[in-house]
Order: C-alpha cells, then structure tokens, then sequence
C-alpha cells in the first residue's frame, strides 16, 4: 500500500518519506487529518507527518491528531528546510508583487521576506503555492518552496537560500496500525526513542511525582510539552520524549511506575531515533 502525506508533490513531506523509504509508491493528501484517517482505514500502508521544526517548534495539531487516534510511531526522519524564491519563467525580482507560502515558511524567511513591499499571502502547503502559481500562471507572483518543488513546478529559482537559519530542518513521524507488520523503513541511528502521553490531577505535585519516577531510573527526557487534555477546561495531557526503548529494563520499571502516579498513561511508540545534527 502506498504511504500517506500532506501536501503536493515537492513538499517538504515527500522528501521525509523519500528519506524513511525511498522512492516508494505515496499519495498526497490535503490535510494532516486525512493522513491520519486513510492510515485508520488501512488505505495506506503508514504515513509521515511533521512534529517539530527548529524554528517554529511543535506542530501542535499533529500532537492533538496522535491522541485521538489509535496509530503507533514507527520511526522518526529529520528532513533539512531549504528554501528559495521561484516565479514564472522570465520573471525577475523587481516584477514580484505578491509572495504565497506556508505561514511556517514565511515566517523562516522573513528577513529575506521584508527587504521588499511585498504582499504575503498564506497557502496550506509550501509546494501547493508553487503548484498554484504554475497552474494559474499567475506573474508578478512567487512562491516560497523547495529548490525540488520549484523545478517540479517548471519555476525559475529568483534567490535561493533564504531562510533564516541555515540548519533549519523538521522531524517527521513515521505513523502506522498497530497491528501492521514491519515496515521497510531505511537503516536509521541505532538509538531508540519513546513517545508517550500521561495526564495527571490538577494537584500541587502530581507532575513532580511523574518527573521523580523518569529521574530514578536515570532515563533522559528529550522533550516535555504540555497539551489542552480537550476533556475538562483548563486541564493538560504531557507529551514526553525518552532516550530508551520499551525493552530496556530501566523503561519497562518506569513506564509501570508511572501507571501508579498519572491518571492516563498511554505508549504512542518506541522507535529507532534520528541521528542528532
């Protein structure tokens, strides 16, 4: 089956699937949601969603979209953000009026973006803008987008390397069934990390109590991030990466700790990390 993302071709997205699978069979959707659904249904055999850029941090609805469904992380893939301005053929800078994108992707750009008066118009996708000035064959417009999106596109690249920080990249998961079998995944780090959601009482400690447990058994904490709980006003679910897998002693002894302290406690997957840098 194929694997499930969001966005057009050339987007961000299918380069992290290319990078987990290689050139494999996928389908590109409209949405983050409709990933998670056809994954649900078993039309496709997994999906990649992003979680986490170094400049805008969390993709919090993604983090909302794993709660609500029963899918496991099977892997992570870090994808580098490059990012160019692409327009029509024969345009030039001095002809651009309008640039669309990604509000993530603006935003990753804006100094570049504010040398000049332009207007900046918000798309669901970075390749999708691109796609939609290719098909309107809209001038006195560019996308931000991919060097690969672009060229997808038939865009001439007018200024590339825009961002703003040169390392700039994004950690995509890798979600499927539970019951799906092996995936055949590219060799990754040989680390592994576990995903988990815990909620705890709104009590002065409860959260200590959940923190104590992780510290006792000497297991690293690579992310702590609270979330709405969407049950009760005013109430949050913690999302918490740990370096370490299910199997290790140490996590097996922790994660049963951890059922006595929280009043949820739930494993969204233990999965070959990506290598750091």
């Amino acid at each position: 089956m194929p694997i499930a993302y969001a966005g057009e071709p050339g987007a961000f997205a299918e380069d992290a699937v290319l990078a987990a699978f290689g050139d494999v069979e996928r389908v590109s959707l409209g949405g983050f949601r409709e990933v998670f659904e056809v994954v649900t249904a078993s039309d496709a055999g997994a999906g990649v969603v992003p979680i986490e850029n170094v400049i805008n941090g969390t993709v919090r609805e993604n983090y909302d979209l794993l709660l609500e469904h029963e899918l496991v992380i099977r892997a992570e893939v870090v994808v580098p953000v490059a990012l160019c301005l692409a327009a029509l053929p024969g345009q030039r800078l001095d002809d651009i009026e309008r640039v669309y994108s990604h509000i993530q992707a603006l935003g990753q750009a804006e100094a570049f973006l504010r040398r000049r008066q332009w207007q900046l118009l918000t798309t669901y996708n970075t390749a999708g803008a691109g796609k939609a000035i290719a098909d309107r064959g809209e001038r006195g417009a560019a996308a931000v987008l991919s060097p690969r999106a672009a060229g997808l596109f038939g865009l001439e690249i007018l200024a590339d390397g825009i961002g703003d920080l040169p390392g700039n990249r994004t950690r995509f998961l890798v979600l499927a069934r539970p019951e799906t079998g092996s995936l055949a995944l590219r060799p990754t780090g040989t680390r592994h990390r576990t995903t988990l959601v815990v909620a705890v009482r709104n009590e002065p400690g409860t959260l200590l109590a959940v923190l104590r447990v992780i510290a006792a058994h000497r297991l690293n904490m690579h992310k702590l991030e609270s979330r709405p709980s969407r049950e009760r006003a005013w109430e949050y679910v913690f999302w918490i990466d740990l370096d370490g897998d299910t199997a290790d002693p140490a996590m097996v002894t922790a994660l049963q700790e951890l059922a006595e302290v929280t009043t949820m406690r739930r494993v969204l997957g233990s999965y070959p990390a990506a290598p750091e840098g």
